[in-house]
């Protein structure tokens, strides 16, 4: 089953999960969420599979984050359009395979995903 992995190029994580599935033959459709960002509709489709709130989706420790949000309050509505416009803020690499997603780190989650 071909694995949809949003990604970020200038991720670590996410170039090393990439190579992981390049490696084990894992079929993947890349789709850069800095070039194309998601969409509101688009996210919360994501959050849906992830079977998490937004908050699980959100980079903490992104200079953005630290600087802009950290102290506020925003519910989860206002939180699915904040990564829709700054989509760096969203954590990567998201792994999804049907109606399933995982976040892609630590790496060792996703060979237990694929393997599923």
């Amino acid at each position: 089953m071909m694995v949809k992995v949003l990604h970020n190029g200038s991720c670590s994580k996410s170039n090393a999960v990439l190579e992981y599935l390049d490696e084990n033959g894992v079929p993947f459709e890349i789709i850069n969420i800095i070039e194309d960002p998601l969409s509101v509709l688009e996210i919360k489709t994501v959050l849906k599979k992830l079977n998490q709130s937004v908050f699980h989706m959100i980079r903490k420790t992104d200079k953005l984050y630290t600087e802009q949000y950290a102290d506020k309050n925003y519910s989860e509505e206002e939180w699915i359009k904040i990564l829709s416009e700054n989509p760096s803020l969203i954590q990567r690499p998201i792994l999804i395979k049907g109606s399933v997603a995982m976040l892609g780190r630590p790496i060792e989650n996703v060979k237990f995903f694929i393997e599923k």
